[in-house]
């Protein structure tokens, strides 16, 4: 019999649960990860630098190395650094930034990286691109995906609140961005991965679903737990379509027309699904969306995050711009400025105030 199955690219390892980091060592000595204990850890400033007086001890052969930022300058650097040690793997520890920074510099030395995140801020912690600042503003780089991650939820609960809201966001878009593809596949023939299609739904099916809030174990397990999925999904499909639709054209638009005043990530991509969805028709399923993206504190209105209406009718204008050949509900459309006053005031209406 033929083996008629795929090799799928995901962690050997995810620990997900409260203490997780006092473990660390132990899924670090794996010898899938680590046969020798050097290991080269890359931190931030700030979260990471808090939490390496407490891991070092039972790490007695990594070298630190702390990370300034998130731009692909940053991220070279660490490479050179990293490039005359003789390293096992490569840990991130650290937020969103410290992640991609690391993520990109073990891909530049051909080492494998874990991902250790200090937030949930966004689904890149788990997947197949690093996104980092450069001089043409930010930029997508293919990687690849983590060989292990581990997300202490203790060390998650004391990180600010915003960050946890803004992973929300981020991951409640996934229905969105599958909502797209499927229109891609109708109208223009673009082929879905089944398998990546339906772990990025319902991973954001979970989260959008979950009774909880961000002070609860349980909803930040389901949480992490799904920005994990969406990684391994992009890793399936081999690109971000499982995450990325209209809701990420609109969020690049707020940070490309407006960088000095754009809000979080998963902030933008959760107003930007709520509202791509009425524009497809879906009111029911927009109008469900607001009401939990507005139970954790997050902005369904333009205005919520600082911007006027006509601000938001020219980001969404512009949208379609910022993924040349990605085809979703905004290319479908192609509304003119007037049509898209008009849809956003009965957005407005139909999610209330």
């Amino acid at each position: 019999m033929p083996v008629l199955t795929r090799l799928i690219p995901s962690p050997v390892v995810v620990d997900i649960r409260a203490g997780a980091l006092d473990d660390l060592a132990g899924v670090l000595a794996d010898q899938r990860i680590s046969h020798s204990g050097r290991l080269a850890v890359a931190v931030s400033g700030g979260s990471g630098a808090r939490l390496r007086e407490r891991i070092s001890p039972s790490l007695p052969g990594a070298t630190w190395f702390e990370v300034g930022g998130g731009t692909l300058d940053d991220a070279v650097r660490l490479a050179g650094e990293m490039q005359s040690g003789r390293y096992d793997a490569v840990v991130g520890l650290g937020g969103g930034k410290i992640i991609d920074c690391a993520k990109f510099a073990a891909a530049r030395v051909g080492l494998p990286l874990v991902a250790v995140p200090t937030n949930l801020a966004h689904d890149g912690l788990c997947s197949p691109v690093a996104t980092l600042d450069n001089d043409a503003g930010r930029g997508s780089y293919g990687v690849p995906n983590p060989i292990a991650a581990v997300i202490d939820l203790d060390v998650i609960r004391e990180a600010p609140a915003r960050f946890v809201r803004a992973g929300i966001g981020d991951a409640v878009s996934n229905i969105n961005a599958i909502a797209d593809w499927e229109l891609a596949n109708r109208v223009k023939g673009e082929q879905i991965d089944g398998l990546a299609a339906a772990m990025a739904r319902q991973a954001g099916e979970a989260v959008l679903r979950h009774p909880g809030g961000i002070g609860e174990n349980g909803f930040l397990q389901v949480l992490a737990e799904a920005l994990v999925l969406t990684g391994v999904a992009m890793s399936i499909s081999g690109d971000s379509r499982p995450a990325s639709g209209s809701c990420h054209e609109i969020n690049h638009a707020f940070d490309l027309l407006f960088p000095k005043r754009a809000a979080a990530h998963g902030e933008q991509c959760g107003l930007g699904a709520a509202f791509a969805m009425y524009l497809r028709g879906a009111h029911e399923e927009a109008a469900f969306m607001a009401e939990v993206l507005r139970r954790h504190g997050l902005p369904v209105l333009p205005e919520e995050i600082g911007f006027t209406v006509d601000e938001f009718v020219r980001v969404v204008e512009f949208a379609p711009e910022t993924r040349p050949g990605r085809y979703t509900i905004l290319e479908h459309l192609a509304l003119e400025t007037h049509q898209i006053k008009d849809v956003y005031a009965d957005y407005v209406k139909a999610i209330g105030s």
